[in-house]
């Protein structure tokens, strides 16, 4: 197992039982720990290769009773091979410009994050977010953190992605998109593919996409993009096809 080691202690904690967004019936718990001081960017790129992921200021990861069901899983972004489908979807995209941004937000953005968040998942606590939640998502980041603008060829912000630099990758944190987009465009698929295209031309190993659950239609997208990795007790595994 690949592991970086720390300069301090590292405590964590254990949070409350809640309803599991993505399996009913079930509850969640998670482990989770501040990111915080001059080697928060270390701390992070070591619990990443863990399997733990980060929102706002802590790193997560699931701690569920008898359940096993969440997976992190990254591209080797490296041996990524594109089928049919993939490279049509890059090919109806060549006209749009991505540029990466600093980690600020913008009304510009979040029109769209919300306008995403009421057609996409209107039954989600996101889709209640205010302009100052979601300033806090994207503001308050104590380790690398960037946004990928997506914009049309009359400058209009058709996505954005929420990503996290790494020794080793990129860390897709949160990504949205226009959802009135021609279906063409696939544009979360399309987001992904650039985030493999940037690792590779950076000469990053992973692109890291957050959790995947077998029985979750929201995750089955994941499984596209091949080869994909798994963490499990063992550490991490080709997830197959």
């Amino acid at each position: 197992m690949e592991q970086t080691p720390l300069k301090r202690p590292q405590f964590f904690f254990t949070t409350a039982p809640m309803p599991c967004p993505y399996l009913e019936g079930r509850l969640e718990r998670k482990i989770v720990t501040d990111l915080a001081g001059a080697d928060a960017d270390m701390v992070h790129d070591a619990l990443s290769r863990a399997g733990f992921r980060r929102s706002h200021t802590i790193a997560y990861a699931p701690a569920c009773p008898g359940c096993q069901a969440c997976l992190p899983v990254r591209i080797l972004a490296h041996e990524f091979v594109p089928g049919g489908t993939l490279k049509r979807i890059w090919k109806a995209n060549t006209d749009l410009r991505v540029d990466m941004v600093r980690p600020v937000a913008t009304a510009e953005q979040y029109q769209l994050f919300s306008r995403y968040q009421q057609r996409r998942h209107g039954d989600s606590d996101m889709a209640l977010m205010g302009f100052f939640d979601y300033r806090s998502m994207v503001e308050d980041s104590p380790i690398k953190t960037v946004i990928a603008e997506v914009r049309d060829d009359h400058g209009a912000l058709v996505g954005a992605c929420l990503l996290d630099r790494m020794l080793d990758g990129l860390s897709a944190v949160y990504s949205f998109f226009d959802p009135d987009a021609p279906t063409r465009r696939s544009l979360g698929t399309y987001i992904v593919l650039w985030l493999i295209d940037r690792a590779r031309t950076e000469g990053l190993k992973h692109v890291y996409l957050g959790y995947w659950i077998e029985n979750s239609p929201k995750m089955t997208y994941k499984k596209r993009f091949q080869p994909l990795e798994a963490f499990g007790p063992e550490g991490w595994f080709r997830l197959d096809p």
